[in-house]
């Protein structure tokens, strides 16, 4: 079955950086979209930045801009976010998910992925 599988999370000081992975296993040939999500103690999960599948299409939270990238290595199967310039509010659990559809300007909709990592935890203090 298809998974999804996260790691690179930890705990850094605001302003450093950490490097998300996600390896992926058994993607259906129709995966369009790959996609980073968070979910922080209290709130909804939002939609971090999201990359089409293959191709060079790339999309972010206007919070993240400028400071998060996401990136694929096909040969890998594997999608990362960098992120950088970290801030207290970027704390949460982030999870990668994958889309059966081509998403573009709806690509922070959580519920039009359908397959989801377990997640991993970044936080970063003050």
């Amino acid at each position: 079955q298809v998974q999804l599988v996260e790691s690179g999370g930890g705990s850094v000081q605001a302003g450093g950086s950490l490097r998300l992975s996600c390896a992926a296993s058994k993607l259906p040939s129709n995966t369009y979209f790959l996609g980073w999500f968070r979910q922080a103690p209290g709130k909804e999960r939002e939609g971090v930045a999201s990359i089409r599948r293959g191709g060079s299409w790339s999309y972010y939270a206007d919070s993240v801009k400028d400071r998060f990238t996401i990136s694929q290595d096909n040969a890998k199967n594997t999608l990362y976010l960098q992120m950088n310039s970290l801030k207290p509010e970027d704390t949460a659990m982030y999870y990668c998910a994958a889309a059966l559809d081509y998403l573009y300007e709806f690509w922070y909709k959580s519920q039009r992925y359908q397959y989801w990592g377990q997640g991993t935890q970044v936080t970063v203090s003050s």
